[in-house]
Formats: structure tokens, sequence, C-alpha cells
């Protein structure tokens, strides 16, 4: 090494700093919003799955209704999933309640009314899906059993869009209603929820009768009837309105399809079908 190598001068970029690390970015909740919800234990969805199928087939006597009532219910609830995360409200999360059903929820607010109504309409919808498998078991064993699983997974669809809190139908049609007037809303809500509390108590259904009555209380106190973002326009009113007709007639359909190969005649499987939403029958 020469002398001239021993005395050289650094260069103008040898003192700089190493480079830092790049940062790990860290997810983090806006602020404001409330921690991602992780969603239900999966030992705990299993043993709520286990208890509420359980209780299905000892009230029913059919475990085929017990399968086709869990299968139709998940379903029914994937079909609020995918609408909550195709209109940004998601990642959304499915929790089971033994005895009670499920609950789709999302980690915030739909944008406007419109999305609520049709993240609400979406459960009823998709849920009709489920009724596929028990068709075609039907079709390939000729076994009328499996078309009690057709039409008790149209009866969950169909009973969802009653217009009581909390279920479907109410969050489809109140803000409908509450377009006209808040009062109107309130009230039909009201009159609705009092009238299916009494067909489950006379019927003999006393936990969902029970779970309802807790419902509506729960919105009669907190006094909120509106979610946060922008309210329906009459355009929108009308297509909520249009929306609902057509989940609800195909639910209807779907049912009838289930019951005529038993009952063998569309009037028959009319009154069939009914019978099940008579006062204490």
């Amino acid at each position: 090494m020469t002398d001239s190598d021993q005395t050289r001068r650094p260069g103008p970029w040898e003192n700089l700093p190493p480079p830092a690390a790049p940062e790990r970015e860290i997810a983090r909740p806006q602020a404001g919003e409330p921690p991602l919800d992780k969603g239900q234990h999966p030992v705990w969805a299993v043993v709520s799955t286990l208890l509420l199928g359980g209780f299905i087939w000892w009230v029913s006597g059919s475990w085929v209704v017990a399968v086709a009532a869990i299968w139709g219910l998940l379903v029914h609830e994937y079909g609020h999933v995918l609408a909550m995360n195709a209109l940004g409200m998601g990642p959304a999360r499915i929790y089971i309640i033994p005895f009670l059903g499920g609950v789709a929820k999302s980690q915030r607010l739909p944008a406007s009314e419109w999305h609520g109504v049709l993240v609400s309409l979406a459960g009823p919808a998709f849920g009709l899906l489920a009724a596929i498998p028990f068709f075609g078991l039907y079709i390939a064993t000729g076994q009328g059993m499996w078309l009690e699983g057709v039409f008790i997974i149209a009866l969950i669809n169909l009973v969802n869009l009653a217009p009581a809190p909390p279920l479907d139908g109410s969050k489809a049609l109140g803000p409908v209603l509450a377009r006209i007037h808040p009062m109107v809303e309130k009230a039909a809500m009201v009159v609705v929820g009092v009238l299916v509390i009494v067909w489950g108590v006379t019927n003999g259904s006393y936990i969902f009768a029970a779970f309802l009555a807790l419902a509506l209380f729960g919105h009669l106190r907190r006094g909120v009837w509106r979610p946060e973002g922008r309210q329906l326009n009459w355009p929108e009113a009308a297509r909520s309105v249009g929306l609902f007709a057509i989940v609800a007639a195909a639910c209807a359909g779907v049912a009838l399809s289930g019951l005529m190969p038993i009952t063998g005649s569309f009037s028959q499987a009319m009154a069939l079908a009914g019978s099940y939403f008579e006062f204490g029958r």
C-alpha cells in the first residue's frame, strides 16, 4: 500500500449513514373505527352449531329438517356476508347463536340505506340456493323426506322477510316506511313485531317469540331506527319494494315446489303452507 493510499481523503458518499431498513407497515384501524372483529372462535362455532342442530332435531323429530335448517342458515348468512364485503362493509363474519339461529356482522355501517337494503335482501335471496342439493337428492332417490328440507329452507328465508326487528324484512322495508315518515316505520314495526310475537307464543315457538320480544324492546328503548348513511331517495325506495316482492315471491315459490309433490296439487300445497302461518295451529 503506498503513502498516497494511506492519506487518501474519504469520498463524498463514504460518510453517509447506511440506509435504514424499510419499516414493516402495520395495519391499524382508522381513527374512530372499532377494532377489527376476529369472528366467532372455531370451537364455540362448532359447539353452537351442534346445540342449534340438536335443538331443531329435538323439536322437529327429523334429522333431515335439522340438517336442512343448519345448512340453510349458513347459506343465508353467507349471502349477507357476500353483500357486506362487496359493498365495503367487510370483512364480515358469521356468528351462530345456540337455540336461535345466526347473524352476519359487518366491520362498518353501510354507506347508505340503499346498501343496507341490498345487504338485508341478499340473505334470503342467496339462501334459497341451499335448497338445490335437497332437490337433487329427491330427484335421485324419489324419497319425499328431502322435500321437507326444501320447504324448511324456503320457510327460514320467508320468515326472515317479516318486517319485525331484527329480521331482514325490517331492514328492507323500514327505510321505505321512514321515507314516508319516521313514525310510520316505528308504528309498523311495533304492530308487526307484536303480531309475530303473538304468533310465536300461540304456536309454541316460545324461544323465537322471546327473542323477537327482546329485540323489539331493545329497538324501542334505544330509539334509533335509522342507520347512519344517506337516506333512500324515492327511486331507491321503489326499487327496494320491488326487490322485496321478488325475493318474497321466490321464497314462496320454492316452498310450494317442495310441497306440491307431497300434497299432489297446488291448492293443497297452498293450504298446507298457509297452515304454518296460522295462529294457534
